[in-house]
């Protein structure tokens, strides 16, 4: 019996892959051309499998699966395609369960390479990669390229806050940019070693600060507000900062997450993070905004953030949309990681 009729579905696997490919053959030869080894290969969503995401990142490939298990032939397949592409080790992370933690072994000697420390190229930029480590999600969001992007062409000379930094991926963007001074603000500890190594990686540790912190307190005390927390809460130690304003903020918050400062919905009260954001942004500074829910609307969105932002009596004098680069494809244009950069009277 022929691969063709045993098994159907490794067939469409196969070629949704093929076309995939196919379609990214300009982008590839601009990935090169600008120093780029980490992309998306393959956005199953959108490109025919659902939950299926293939990525290089720098020397390797990594093959995710998060809605159910690719078989030995989909995954044999799939392998035989990549290594035309290129001759790298293909980590596969079975991720299929629903709290999205890794479910298969690998062999011994895919382990270890699987946890070492590798090193990626994103135009120039050094950034630290293991595809497999204590948290979950790779070290490096592949799909906020264009952000980092726009980050290293408006930092020249100019100071940064990277809030919800998790590896400070936009704050080194902005350090090799040029930027005279970064603050990057998170609460994994984990997430900012992985920043201070890139940081180190490109030789601009001596502009980046790294705060280990909750992301309210550090934002309010930055915008000069009195710390609170959520009711009947008793609020832990947190680091303590000074009101400051800063030349450009970016402001990247998870969908949802809760604390005993907050609670961050980026679905009904993103205003509650984009306040104090705002008002740690000098005038004529600029502040970048990204929600990556889909069922948000983003015209709806972006008429909140501006009518936010003229409460406070200021103005949006121009913004910006960044939009995901064509690794990372959409059904109509409308990505669901939306981010717009806002120039603040």
């Amino acid at each position: 019996m022929s691969t063709s009729q045993s098994n159907p579905i490794s067939l469409s696997v196969s070629q949704a892959l093929t076309a995939a490919i196919s379609n990214r053959t300009k982008f590839f030869a601009a990935a090169q051309q600008n120093d780029t080894d980490c992309y998306r290969i393959f956005h199953g969503t959108v490109e025919g499998v659902n939950g299926l995401n293939i990525d290089r990142y720098g020397e390797a490939w990594l093959i995710q699966s998060f809605h159910q298990s690719l078989t030995e032939d989909e995954l044999a397949q799939v392998s035989e395609l990549l290594i035309q592409q290129a001759q790298l080790p293909i980590i596969y992370n079975d991720r299929s369960n629903k709290n999205s933690r890794v479910l298969n072994r690998l062999s011994d000697e895919t382990e270890a390479f699987a946890t070492s420390s590798q090193t990626m190229h994103e135009n120039g930029i050094l950034f630290s990669s293991k595809l497999r480590h204590e948290g979950q999600d790779p070290l490096l969001f592949l799909d906020m390229r264009v952000g980092r992007e726009y980050v290293k062409a408006h930092s020249q000379n100019r100071s940064v806050l990277n809030l919800f930094s998790y590896t400070c991926g936009i704050g080194t963007a902005a350090a090799v940019g040029g930027a005279s001074r970064v603050v990057n603000i998170d609460f994994s500890s984990f997430a900012l070693a992985a920043g201070k190594k890139n940081a180190q990686l490109n030789h601009v540790e001596g502009v980046c600060e790294f705060v280990q912190s909750d992301a309210f307190p550090a934002l309010r005390q930055l915008a000069g507000l009195k710390v609170g927390g959520r009711r009947n809460q008793k609020l832990p130690a947190y680091p303590k900062l000074a009101a400051t304003q800063f030349d450009l903020v970016f402001l990247d918050p998870p969908r949802y997450a809760k604390s005993p400062f907050g609670i961050v919905d980026l679905i009904n009260d993103y205003q509650s993070l984009f306040k104090p954001a705002l008002l740690t942004t000098k005038a004529k500074g600029t502040i970048v905004c990204c929600n990556n829910v889909a069922k948000v609307d983003r015209q709806a969105w972006f008429d909140s953030l501006v009518r936010c932002v003229e409460k406070q009596g200021r103005q949006v004098t121009k913004h910006t949309w960044l939009d995901c680069h064509e690794d990372f494809p959409s059904f109509d244009g409308n990505h669901p990681l939306k981010i717009v950069a806002l120039t603040l009277s």
